[in-house]
């Protein structure tokens, strides 16, 4: 009970950071917004529109949340946990799209290079700076064991560092008079976010395509299982992530001729092997002797 008790707590809490976290990023989207307009900088707009789709977001999150919390039911019977992993395939690509129409701001920018009014220009991201800090330290506990968390974590990651380009971005100009510098942060800041994106993509579509776990390996599985007393061998494995931390796994297992009770006493030492050491939240097995023509670790259709 007391663990139950601990993980509603912990998803109020993330829920309620996340709710604060909106209402930040659209303050400072406003913020950087009006003060990109006045100074004149792409640097400061682009964080801005970064902001904007970081409270879009951690919206997205925040509803992914509230899904996933819905119990099971006849027409969803794993529930409605993949709705974070959507989330984060969302948010990732939505962070490449933008940072993509960035760049092309850019290059117009290294060509026609534009006056910045640099006091403005460091003010303002100096203000978003401490505004994303903030978000940032609200949601980094969460974003550990979220894939959906960590996706907006990175949005408000990407613009703590923007923010801290774009100061010293407005530094550099106020004193050297360069504006190309402008445009240069900007294609860096796009070029660190593309690739963190790219990460969080490919490990949420890996789920979404019903792909095993990266960190367990099923031949250790299987050397683990076999050496348990009353097991013969264990084939047609099939292992697959619902959600973040919601582990399946599926198996035939060859065992000697005993008794009934004593198979399901077998039955629950391997769940319980599993649960421990891989984390492998739920398992069904099938119990059976030398039924199989194919006996493969993996079974091929």
């Amino acid at each position: 009970m007391a663990h139950n008790h601990t993980h509603t707590s912990d998803f109020e809490t993330a829920k309620g950071r996340l709710l604060f976290t909106i209402i930040l990023n659209f303050v400072i989207t406003i913020a950087e917004i009006i003060g990109g307009i006045i100074s004149g900088s792409l640097a400061l707009i682009s964080d801005a529109l970064h902001n904007f789709s970081d409270a879009i977001s951690v919206i997205i999150s925040y509803i992914a949340l509230k899904l996933k919390s819905k119990k099971n039911s006849l027409k969803h019977t794993f529930g409605l946990k993949r709705a974070e992993i959507l989330a984060a395939v969302i948010n990732a690509s939505v962070l490449i799209v933008i940072c993509v129409y960035l760049f092309y701001e850019a290059v117009l920018r290294f060509m026609e290079p534009q006056e910045i009014n640099a006091s403005v220009m460091s003010i303002v991201a100096f203000i978003g700076l401490i505004a994303n800090l903030l978000a940032v330290v609200l949601l980094k506990k969460f974003s550990r064991d979220s894939l959906n968390i960590r996706s907006a974590y990175l949005h408000l990651l990407g613009d703590t560092y923007s923010s801290v380009a774009v100061i010293i971005g407005g530094i550099t100009i106020a004193i050297w008079h360069i504006n190309w510098i402008d445009p240069f942060l900007t294609i860096l800041i796009g070029l660190y976010i593309i690739k963190e994106s790219y990460d969080i993509l490919g490990e949420a579509i890996h789920v979404l395509m019903e792909g095993a776990p990266l960190n367990i390996s099923i031949e250790e599985i299987e050397n683990d299982v076999v050496i348990i007393d009353g097991v013969e061998d264990i084939h047609h494995i099939h292992l697959w992530m619902v959600g973040d931390n919601d582990i399946h796994l599926e198996a035939h297992v060859n065992i000697n001729d005993m008794k009934i009770s004593e198979s399901d006493l077998l039955r629950k030492k391997i769940e319980e092997l599993l649960k421990e050491k891989f984390n492998i939240t739920h398992t069904t097995l099938q119990f059976e002797c030398n039924q199989c023509l194919d006996s493969g670790l993996i079974h091929q259709h």
